[in-house]
């Protein structure tokens, strides 16, 4: 038997669905062709995932100047390691000389 792939919109329809309406399980698992483990598995993934849509979303503006100042920070940072490393090894070889 070939395995369904669901569309993200059509899981979160089915699952609505269930819950708004109060129908048995067993109603819309045989409405819609789905099993009831599968079924399960999407309302606990709808109840560990659901506070994300509230979240903030990485788009805006002001997250978007924070990533670029980090990442330029993260370059500078990057930059003095390395001059440190240089002027330590050059110290190290001028005090064997």
């Amino acid at each position: 038997m070939k395995k369904r792939k669901w569309e993200p919109q059509v899981k979160s329809k089915i699952v609505l669905e269930f819950l708004e309406q109060k129908m048995p399980m067993a109603e819309i698992c045989n409405k819609y062709q789905v099993s009831h483990s599968t079924l399960l598995f999407w309302l606990k993934e709808l109840h560990s995932n659901a506070h994300r849509i509230f979240e903030p979303k990485k788009t805006d503006a002001k997250s978007i100047k924070l990533d670029k100042e980090n990442q330029k920070l993260k370059r500078i940072i990057a930059e003095l390691s390395i001059e440190l490393k240089k002027t330590e090894l050059e110290l190290n070889e001028g005090g064997e000389l």
